[in-house]
């Protein structure tokens, strides 16, 4: 559409490379999500391989977790700035009063997050922390995303109250880099009023004021 974020980049940015890898729709989307970051990493190594300068990532909903996965597990991945635009980063519908069948049954996000120990966390902290910036853009009127600030590694706590990601056990213990993002002032956050989910990738005004500055 005349208004999508590859359309409205071309019309700021002229000149620019920009390419829509466009998997895994609609009921692929429900394949298991290590089965999708290798089918992105297939179709976006080579893209990263060809731009001597580096590469921005935007990802949306589902595709920022999917994009934070691949970026933690290429070592040598090039991205600049990866901006995750109304993403689950702490988790969808999570139920705070079992977090121990989530880190005993979560192979995602809890490999993600360091919060169920494995061998390669030391690695895949250091690899996500080539990038340059981190921008993550949420908002109250999501209407999928929830909690919706789950966008902004914000999440429940055990009496269902939503906590800052400053408050976040992964945070504190810095467990995959979003501290030393956050001490290195490599982070921005976003919150836009008045977009439902399906809105965000397709609105000017999330355009000009998230991700513009961005892409340079």
């Amino acid at each position: 559409m005349s208004n999508s974020i590859p359309a409205t980049s071309l019309q700021t940015h002229p000149g620019t490379n920009v390419t829509v890898v466009d998997l895994f729709d609609r009921t692929e989307s429900l394949k298991p999500l290590w089965l999708q970051v290798e089918g992105f990493r297939r179709a976006i190594y080579p893209i990263m391989q060809n731009a001597a300068d580096g590469v921005h990532l935007i990802c949306y909903s589902q595709g920022g977790l999917i994009c934070r996965a691949l970026l933690s597990t290429t070592p040598d991945h090039n991205v600049d700035t990866f901006i995750s635009l109304s993403s689950p980063q702490m988790g969808q519908y999570g139920d705070p009063h079992h977090r121990d069948l989530y880190l005993n049954n979560s192979n995602f996000l809890a490999l993600l997050n360091d919060e169920r120990l494995h061998p390669n966390a030391t690695a895949w902290k250091k690899n996500l922390l080539r990038i340059r910036k981190l921008i993550l853009i949420g908002g109250p009127d999501d209407g999928v995303i929830t909690p919706w600030e789950s966008s902004l590694f914000a999440f429940y706590d055990d009496n269902e109250t939503v906590r800052e990601m400053k408050s976040q056990p992964v945070y504190l213990l810095d467990t995959f880099g979003l501290k030393t993002l956050d001490a290195r002032g490599d982070m921005a956050f976003y919150v836009v009023p008045g977009i439902a989910h399906t809105q965000w990738h397709s609105s000017r005004t999330v355009y000009d004021t998230c991700i513009a500055k961005w892409l340079t």
